[in-house]
């Protein structure tokens, strides 16, 4: 699809979405109305959709918002790990954070873009098989929650990487996620999980963990594309994927706890459909599971540029919307 064309549209529901309603001229004598929806959700822009240029140093992750609002991005997701070379020059984390969070928070200001959360990763495993190891991790991870707060966040969204043992994989979740969403709740912060990966993609084995929890700062985050169960050779990430939790199971499990929504997308065809996956039956999941906060954009993809995919992403979203129950 045609990218200009794409935008073309999108301007044209964005036209549309800021009147219940519109009239046009049939003829001379009468008219008629032509309602349009508004989306149940509002719509935010995932910064790792951009990660390529960040990392490649072809755009400064400080103009993250900016580049939203250019975009027609009301709210924008934050990633940790794309600041992490700006951090290093810096003695320590605190040091570097105090220097880069009011810059981000004036950035959001100016370009008039809703801080909504931030993605952390690096910062250790929460599920590890010993304590101190998810002691460490839970205060790794501290300095993000305190980052979201000075923001204006509502939430961060954390993995849960751990042992390799079901059960004690299980166990050693609850403690180490229970600790943080403790903070969490100190900071009126919500932790949010994303199905990225290993057990953290069984999303019936992730609401155990999240229901044994049973705090209501402490919730999920489905991600449309990240039930890869696993990869070839034992690998987290990168390799292919050899087992897949059904995705629609998944959302649908995950949902009753959802404090934010990720619409991860790769490809699309010359109708503007996703290829991997059927837009309509998630969204209506999503929709019928009560949720009207932030869907992230988040696009893959390899065929499109990434500011075509995401536009792409948020075309889709509205278009589909429209359709729903």
């Amino acid at each position: 699809m045609n990218v200009k064309l794409a935008l073309t549209a999108l301007f044209a529901v964005a036209v549309f979405s800021c009147k219940s309603e519109k009239k046009t001229e049939k003829n001379s004598n009468e008219s008629v109305v032509v309602a349009q929806k508004q989306p149940f959700f509002k719509i935010s822009l995932a910064q790792w959709s951009l990660n390529e240029a960040i990392r490649n140093g072809e755009m400064n992750p400080l103009d993250f918002a900016e580049k939203a609002h250019e975009m027609g991005f009301e709210g924008i997701e934050y990633v940790s790990q794309l600041y992490t070379p700006m951090m290093e020059t810096y003695d320590n984390d605190q040091v570097a954070l105090d220097s880069i969070l009011p810059k981000l928070k004036a950035k959001s200001a100016e370009f008039e873009v809703q801080n909504v959360l931030i993605m952390v990763d690096g910062e250790g495993n929460l599920a590890a098989e010993s304590e101190s190891e998810r002691d460490q991790a839970v205060e790794d991870h501290k300095k993000w929650v305190d980052a979201a707060k000075y923001l204006g966040c509502h939430a961060i969204r954390v993995n849960l990487i751990g042992s390799p043992d079901r059960e004690i994989w299980k166990n050693s979740a609850i403690d180490g996620l229970k600790k943080l969403a403790e903070y969490g709740a100190s900071q009126n912060i919500e932790v949010t999980v994303e199905n990225h990966g290993g057990y953290s993609s069984d999303a019936a084995l992730l609401m155990e963990v999240i229901n044994a929890i049973d705090m209501p700062n402490c919730g999920t985050l489905p991600d449309f594309g990240n039930f890869c169960l696993e990869r070839e050779n034992g690998e987290m990430w990168g390799a292919p994927c050899v087992k897949e939790y059904d995705k629609y199971k998944g959302i649908e499990e995950l949902m009753p706890k959802a404090l934010a929504v990720s619409a991860k997308t790769y490809d699309f065809n010359e109708a503007g459909e996703e290829t991997s996956m059927d837009f309509t039956k998630i969204l209506q999941t999503v929709k019928d599971a009560g949720y009207t906060g932030f869907i992230g954009v988040e696009y893959e993809g390899e065929n499109h540029t990434p500011e075509e995919g995401i536009m792409l992403t948020k075309e889709l979203l509205i278009n589909t919307a429209q359709n729903l129950k």
